[in-house]
């Protein structure tokens, strides 16, 4: 019993740890759309302060993919404008971070509905076409990551620089007739991609087979299959019964031609 009090108490030293090495890394991170919350690895999340656009937690009626039962929440809600929002956030020091952005469809069937474009600063486009639904499929959540340095009053990202004042804008923003955009959380980052947990893999997607061009009266040929069967090897081979000599069948004949013939001599003679 000493022991098994012992492996919590180092279970939960080692948690408190890495949750706060953890949170060395974290700037900044909001819930979008929903309440404050901290996730599995420690991160807390603040409350959703923001005014401009409109919070959602239609999510909240789907189980999400990819992240744990507790953590799902941050997939659920959201936030979405019918063009667009930002998130303003104070970031001073120079180094290297990332734009650490949640998102899921939760609404969609298909791709090519909901697409639009994350802007950093009002200058660089670091997602020019995001869609959710390609990406992951539904109900699955997507984390996308955009690494970017601050140095000397400048603002790198992809190679390209722009002039800095200390406020770091991400927006998220409406391309043409496409549906609103939309984000989960967010999270900037300081550090690399590497150091950043990530989520489970991808469950298979699977896509309806398409219709066959078949006529109506026509049979749709069946599909072969790479299913492995466990059959029973057969016994002893038996003999074909029909490979024997065929001349036996002649002998029931010649007795019924034996039996009438008597009979037929007879009634000739009356």
């Amino acid at each position: 019993m000493k022991f098994l009090w012992l492996y919590i108490y180092l279970t939960c030293i080692i948690q408190q740890y890495y949750a706060a090495n953890i949170m060395d890394n974290v700037i900044f991170a909001v819930n979008c759309g929903g309440d404050a919350h901290t996730d599995i690895n420690g991160i807390r999340y603040r409350k959703d302060y923001l005014k401009l656009g409109i919070s959602s937690d239609y999510g909240r009626n789907l189980n999400m993919n990819r992240v744990s039962k507790e953590d799902m929440i941050l997939y659920q809600t959201e936030r979405y404008d019918l063009q667009k929002f930002s998130y303003e956030i104070d970031l001073i020091d120079d180094g290297d971070y990332v734009i650490w952005m949640k998102f899921a469809e939760v609404w969609f069937n298909g791709p090519n509905m909901k697409v639009f474009q994350i802007i950093l600063n009002d200058e660089h486009s670091i997602i020019d076409e995001l869609d959710i639904f390609s990406k992951a499929g539904r109900a699955t959540a997507h984390d996308e990551y955009i690494p970017f340095q601050i140095k000397n009053g400048r603002l790198v990202v992809n190679g390209r620089s722009s002039s800095y004042s200390g406020q770091l804008k991400v927006t998220c923003q409406r391309i043409d007739h496409r549906d609103n955009p939309k984000l989960n959380a967010l999270i900037i980052w300081r550090g690399s991609i590497d150091q950043i947990p990530k989520l489970l893999p991808i469950p298979e997607m699977e896509f309806p087979d398409e219709p066959l061009d078949v006529e109506e009266d026509d049979e749709v040929p069946a599909k072969p299959t790479n299913v492995k069967r466990n059959v029973k090897k057969s016994g002893p081979k038996v003999i074909d019964p029909y490979l024997e000599d065929q001349s036996s069948s002649l002998i029931p004949l010649l007795i019924a031609l034996a039996a009438v013939i008597p009979i037929i001599l007879c009634l000739c003679r009356l």
